[in-house]
């Protein structure tokens, strides 16, 4: 772990351009650089200085065959995209989770000792971050405080589950900072049932459980929901891009 000056430094020179390259494309290295030093900078200004802070993305998704299927216990072609959120999270002793997101004013403030869902935060992000701290612990995991700058250029509305991203980033980020990212007992599609529930019980929107499991797992990917509880989840050896296919998002507004 490193604090804000030095993860700074780390990624000016250049000890995450292998990273950016897998996840954005060796042509847009110096695009996130700037992305995620802009983002450490906001949370600087949020939450102080010298902080020590991880990173956390989780990307959006699109489905390539077998849109709303996965309601129907049927099978999914989907793929996650280079379009993500990404995260600046340092742990508090507060229990108190504290989300800021680039471009809205107001800051998600979640009291983990309350587990309950809250009417009045119903359809809001806050209930999602409450609902799936509340499936963590379900899961026999810890939960704790942490404050958190967020960036996401998934455009919301658009079909690309801006709504999904952003609950495997939570999830992500508990599994992370307080259970030892225990990647056996969280794993992600454990992480994506976390996000649905909480997107079920505490949001308010009965969704599937594609959205989340495209997200969490990412590239290529079918899945099987035969038996919903337990999805069959197989990584594609497909190279869209060797076959002279690109996936095209167009902003319509």
């Amino acid at each position: 772990m490193a604090n804000t000056i030095e993860l700074k430094q780390q990624i000016a020179q250049g000890e995450y351009d292998a990273a950016f390259a897998k996840l954005y494309g060796a042509d847009a290295v110096q695009e996130q650089r700037k992305r995620y030093t802009d983002l450490i900078d906001e949370f600087e200004k949020k939450y102080g200085t010298n902080r020590t802070v991880r990173l956390y993305s989780a990307p959006g998704r699109t489905e390539i065959g077998g849109n709303h299927t996965d309601h129907n216990n049927g099978v999914v072609l989907a793929g996650s995209v280079n379009l993500d959120m990404v995260a600046v999270v340092s742990p508090n002793e507060e229990n108190v989770i504290r989300v800021k997101s680039l471009g809205f004013d107001k800051i998600d403030d979640v009291d983990v000792t309350n587990l309950v869902p809250q009417p009045r935060e119903a359809e809001h992000s806050a209930s999602l971050i409450r609902g799936v701290a509340k499936g963590i612990v379900d899961a026999g995991g810890k939960v704790g405080g942490f404050d958190c700058y967020t960036t996401s250029n998934v455009l919301r509305g658009s079909g690309l589950s801006s709504s999904a991203a952003f609950e495997v980033c939570i999830g992500a980020i508990l599994r992370g900072e307080y259970n030892n990212n225990d990647m056996e007992k969280f794993n992600q599609v454990k992480i994506a049932q976390i996000g649905q529930f909480a997107e079920n019980v505490f949001f308010g929107k009965p969704c599937g459980l594609m959205d989340q499991t495209a997200c969490a797992v990412g590239g290529v990917i079918t899945i099987d929901f035969k038996d919903p509880a337990h999805p069959v989840v197989g990584q594609t050896a497909i190279d869209l891009a060797k076959h002279g296919f690109v996936m095209c998002i167009s902003d319509t507004k």
